[in-house]
């Protein structure tokens, strides 16, 4: 069966998200135009290939907005995710803009750490995510006074209140026009305006990024326990969404997490091996916060040039 056919449950109040979620778009487009005679926009599009963001991109194109999109290769995407990625290039009327990883710093990365690196440690994953997503994501926001992302309150406790238009960095702005969609709403556009998305999905994959770090879901899990599963938290997150609470020294989920319904997931999945870990990142979404462990600066320093997530993302 697939996820369309699973997850396409339109909300009551659909229509008005809809139309609320152009008007982000739209206004975005307005507040952060393109200054005269530059080459770019100076708005973008942070698309993981998931399928929020592959909502987002069609929106993009079909509003016909001077929005520019950049997808991260980390060069560990599942083939599926690739072939999408072709073919978003091929259809899109906006710009796609393909950013990869330095080939010879993530070449020594793993003559140094092996190809299965990022099981090891936690320093050793968020250092593959370091090369691989976070320093491309700075290339990508380079010049950028906005961006804009798939990220729902749905998704997870600690994205609960994410705001459609977040100020809260001063180098960049965040726009989150999915903010109060639910998964079922992202469908229910996918399937009503016959939107292209990742297969994967197909296969209980609700959450998809690099192939080493992303399983399916089993019933009753986690919207994002596919990713780094490995790793026991309270948190599901690549770095690219999370903010600490004043005083913490590391991000805090809300107790309340988002499930699938139990048909969009499968009956066993094996759960991986365990870590303790606060938090789950990659420092893609981090706001910093001066009481952060040293462990984290990493995060830090690449969350001041941008703030996203996805997707996988």
């Amino acid at each position: 069966m697939s996820a369309v056919s699973l997850n396409a449950r339109a909300s009551a109040n659909f229509p008005e998200k809809l139309a609320h979620t152009r008007t982000v778009l739209q206004q975005g487009a307005q507040e952060f135009a393109r200054e005269a005679g530059a080459a770019t926009a100076a708005l973008t599009l942070a698309c993981s290939l998931g399928a929020e963001d592959m909502v987002l991109t069609h929106l993009v194109n079909a509003l016909a907005l001077d929005i520019d999109i950049f997808v991260l290769d980390t060069g560990k995407l599942h083939a599926q995710t690739l072939q999408l990625l072709s073919q978003l290039q091929t259809t899109s009327s906006a710009p796609v803009h393909v950013f990869q990883p330095d080939a010879k710093a993530a070449g020594e990365f793993v003559v140094r750490e092996g190809q299965d690196a990022m099981y090891q440690s936690i320093a050793l994953r968020k250092a593959c995510c370091q090369i691989r997503k976070m320093e491309p994501l700075e290339r990508a926001l380079a010049g950028k006074k906005a961006w804009i992302t798939g990220l729902r309150r749905e998704q997870s406790g600690a994205r609960a209140e994410v705001p459609f238009v977040d100020r809260s960095q001063a180098s960049r702005v965040k726009l989150n026009p999915l903010s109060d969609w639910t998964w079922g709403d992202v469908w229910h556009y996918i399937a009503t305006n016959n939107v292209a998305y990742n297969p994967l999905h197909d296969a209980f994959f609700p959450s998809i990024g690099c192939e080493p770090c992303t399983r399916a879901i089993a019933q009753g899990e986690d919207f994002r326990a596919g990713r780094w599963w490995w790793e026991s938290s309270d948190l599901k997150e690549c770095g690219l969404h999370v903010k600490p609470q004043a005083g913490e020294s590391t991000p805090v989920a809300a107790s309340a997490q988002a499930n699938l319904h139990e048909g969009q997931v499968k009956d066993s999945q094996e759960s991986g091996r365990s870590q303790s870990e606060a938090a789950k990142e990659c420092g893609l979404h981090v706001s910093p916060h001066s009481s952060l462990a040293s462990a984290q600066a990493q995060d830090r320093q690449c969350e001041e040039q941008s703030d996203v997530a996805v997707h996988g993302g």
